[in-house]
């Protein structure tokens, strides 16, 4: 009997894992990302480095909250990723109006580091659009801005439903 109710747990465990788009989504972020972090090493950056340096670049002094919010992460983990981009001299954060609030913003070492890495990046770019090709590629972004626009409509009907 215990041996039958193993063998349908490990079935269940085997479409889970066949299925599940958050393990599958995570394995292929950590695929991508092991690519990226190898090629970026040389000029002395992660990917998450690079990433938070460029959408810092695009939102312009730019409150924790907003960073946080553009790039999807929970304020503590942005702002814990933030501290060596400080102590490097890439970003600089100052108090906002509020005493509370927070602005980072690129330094121009920030804005030097970006143009030293970015042929890095653009290497690791044309890998990637080469294995799934240039169209699956295109398609891959789209279903992953779709996926977090998921997940972002189910949080504003949360808050919502904590209002009223």
């Amino acid at each position: 009997m215990t041996k039958i109710k193993d063998r349908v747990a490990v079935q269940k465990s085997l479409r889970i894992g066949q299925a599940c788009a958050c393990f599958h989504l995570r394995k292929a972020a950590r695929a991508i990302t092991q690519l990226y972090d190898d090629t970026l090493r040389s000029a002395g950056l992660r990917t998450t480095q690079f990433t938070l340096l460029n959408a810092i670049r695009i939102a312009g002094p730019v409150t924790v909250r907003r960073l946080a919010t553009m790039v999807v992460m929970d304020r503590t983990t942005l702002a814990r990723d933030l501290h060596p981009l400080e102590r490097q001299g890439l970003v600089s954060i100052e108090s906002g109006e509020d005493r509370r609030e927070r602005k980072v913003n690129l330094t121009a070492r920030g804005i030097q580091m970006i143009s030293r890495a970015l042929p890095l990046w653009e290497k690791a770019q044309a890998q990637v659009a080469k294995g799934l090709g240039q169209e699956r590629l295109q398609r891959l972004l789209g279903d992953l801005t779709a996926a977090v626009a998921l997940t972002r409509a189910g949080e504003k009907h949360a808050e919502l439903m904590k209002e009223n």
